[in-house]
């Protein structure tokens, strides 16, 4: 044997090694994945008595002014494609129904694609609705359609597991007819957008790029087993774990302007910024909740300096894990407040879906496990019930 593969690997090689060998962080993707597609769905669902109003014809946003916003800065939107309310109610139904798949794991990247096309459909149709929060879901839409996201937590996950089972028992692979079928249906309508021209050039070539590589990727594993899979596999580890440090920037960098733009602030040195919102009725959901916070001099003082702290030294405690988790969980905390006292429940739980993606992964593994338990134990209870009530049922004769 020769004294070159005796020798040790050298730590860039490691490196390299374990950035392409697998995708890092199953259980922080997955959770980002559920986070935001549970926050935008809720949403869709809450607005939807109102959802003309907001980002359909009916909406104060005329289609005329926001084709001409677009026009400008290229955005896409599906909703631009032509202005009929069929078509607006056909796109929110999408929307809805690929959050809502995309939040269970099933075929999740198919329903990433069409989860981003949601998400940048409606937001870019009428670009004044919404708060903060959605300019985070508009950024991590996009970046999960790079990551590999449902290999925990997910129906597909649990559909990989069944079929090595039976491939186990029969010996024969079991193929799959779901997922071709879907990307076909997915391929019919790329070529009826690029016939009609209504894509945009950029966003038409990037999904023409998704819906090439997915086919290659469906053909490698069916035709070319061995190095054109194996190569496909390093592509898409490599992408997902760049993507999961880009969305991990992403927080720190929101964290960092945030709070740094507070320091500028008068009302932030002097401790009484928090003070002004609190006594907003447009922002006081529980006004005598907030008279009592904001009657206080000492509470406001300390939220208003913590909140500051916490979010200019966020970025500087990702290399001390314990001292990064205390300020994780008053993150945390901190939005959970926002959401009560301000009544701005999606923006908290898109921050909160965000500071996910810096969970350890042993106490997400734990509460993923208690999670299973907890189900085990509702499944155990409503088994006996349904065979009692399947007993008591009376019993038609038959002559």
């Amino acid at each position: 044997m020769s004294a070159s593969v005796l020798a040790p690997e050298s730590k860039p090689a490691q490196a390299l090694r374990r950035v392409t060998g697998a995708a890092l962080g199953p259980y922080q993707s997955a959770v980002v994945r559920i986070g935001f597609s549970a926050t935008w769905l809720l949403f869709l669902l809450r607005e939807l008595p109102h959802r003309r109003e907001l980002y359909g014809p009916e909406g104060p946003w005329s289609w005329d002014m926001a084709q001409r916003l677009v026009s400008g800065n290229h955005a896409f939107t599906a909703l631009l494609w032509t202005d009929s309310t069929l078509w607006f109610e056909v796109v929110y139904a999408v929307a809805v129904l690929s959050s809502a798949l995309l939040m269970l794991g099933w075929r999740t990247r198919t329903m990433s694609v069409l989860f981003m096309v949601g998400v940048l459909s409606l937001q870019n149709r009428s670009v004044f609705m919404g708060d903060g929060g959605d300019n985070v879901i508009h950024l991590m839409a996009i970046y999960l359609v790079l990551t590999r996201c449902g290999q925990v937590w997910s129906l597909d996950a649990r559909r990989r597991e069944r079929a090595a089972a039976r491939a186990a028992e029969s010996g024969e692979p079991v193929p799959d007819r779901v997922g071709p079928v879907l990307w076909a249906v997915l391929g019919v309508a790329l070529v009826a957008v690029t016939l009609l021209g209504d894509a945009g050039g950029g966003w038409l070539l990037i999904f023409w790029g998704l819906w090439v590589v997915q086919a290659l990727w469906w053909a490698a594993g069916r035709y070319a087993q061995g190095d054109p899979r194996a190569l496909l596999d390093v592509v898409a580890n490599l992408a997902h774990n760049t993507t999961m440090v880009v969305i991990m920037a992403e927080v720190c960098l929101i964290y960092a302007t945030a709070g740094w733009y507070k320091i500028q602030g008068s009302r932030w040195q002097d401790g009484t910024a928090l003070y002004y919102p609190l006594h907003l009725d447009y922002f006081s959901p529980w006004p005598a909740l907030s008279d009592i916070l904001g009657g206080s001099g000492l509470i406001v003082m300390l939220l208003t300096y913590g909140t500051v702290a916490v979010q200019v030294a966020f970025p500087f405690t990702l290399f001390n894990r314990r001292v990064k988790n205390v300020l994780l969980v008053a993150m945390m905390m901190e939005h959970a407040g926002i959401a009560l006292l301000l009544g701005l429940p999606f923006f908290s739980l898109a921050m909160i879906a965000a500071d996910a993606v810096f969970l350890p992964t042993g106490f997400l593994r734990w509460l993923g496990g208690r999670i299973g338990r907890l189900r085990e134990r509702l499944a155990a209870r409503v088994a006996p019930q349904r065979r009692t009530d399947e007993g008591q049922r009376p019993r038609t004769l038959v002559a």
